[in-house]
């Protein structure tokens, strides 16, 4: 099965820039990512942490 894939996906023109993109798009998406956690204020993860633990109702909630 694994030759009849490579025989078709050697026939299509540029084949070799789809992984390329890929690759970009996973690097890019992990250094964002990577960026957002070091940047993110720890009152915000505080903030966040806590939130299930909250007995108060928000004003969303309460209606």
């Amino acid at each position: 099965m694994l030759k009849f894939v490579k025989e078709h996906m050697e026939t299509i023109d540029g084949v070799a820039t789809y992984p390329m993109i890929s690759l970009i798009i996973f690097f890019v998406f992990f250094v964002v990512l990577f960026w957002w956690v070091a940047t993110t204020s720890k009152q915000h993860v505080k903030k966040m942490s806590e939130l299930p633990l909250d007995d108060q109702p928000t004003k969303a909630s309460d209606q």
